[in-house]
């Protein structure tokens, strides 16, 4: 697993268990969910960290929360 892959696991980890889908929880961050959905896809290798705090703040959850699992201490580069 990359750093992609973390963070894209931890996003759908939070949207299900906080019942909310990646737009909800972005747009409610302050951001266009664009950027969220172009990791998800492949297009963006090097997501911005002001673009996962907006996730964050939309879920309901800090940068530590959100990072606050072992696989982010164990990916490859």
């Amino acid at each position: 697993m990359n750093i992609n892959d973390a963070i894209i696991k931890r996003i759908a980890e939070i949207c299900q268990e906080k019942n909310l889908n990646v737009c909800e929880a972005t747009l409610n961050g302050g951001k266009s969910p664009s950027a969220i959905y172009d990791l998800i896809k492949g297009r963006t290798k090097c997501p911005k960290v002001s673009t996962i705090k907006a996730f964050c703040q939309g879920a309901g959850i800090t940068l530590s929360e959100f990072f606050d699992k072992q696989y982010f201490n164990d990916f490859e580069d």
